[in-house]
């Protein structure tokens, strides 16, 4: 019996200041696509634990990690200098 995603709601667009609202962005966008962590993670081409580390902010992932994980999930990180 497969088990049953409950999509949440994708956060407004912030800026990102630490990695607990990457992984809100990751887990909406994953709970979105009534994807799994195990079938994203599949998806995305990593494995779950990076998944759940990303989506929980726990840990240290290797920002290619990142990179593929947001652009096979359809999250645009955006990068730009401060002003100051």
């Amino acid at each position: 019996m497969s088990k049953t995603v409950i999509p949440l709601p994708v956060p407004e667009p912030q800026p990102l200041t630490d990695a607990a609202t990457l992984g809100k962005f990751v887990r909406a966008r994953r709970t979105q696509a009534g994807m799994t962590i195990h079938e994203a993670a599949a998806f995305c081409g990593v494995a779950v634990g990076t998944m759940s580390k990303l989506e929980t902010a726990s840990g240290d992932v290797k920002l290619s990690s990142i990179l593929t994980v947001c652009s096979m999930l359809g999250i645009n990180v955006t990068i730009e200098a401060r002003e100051g």
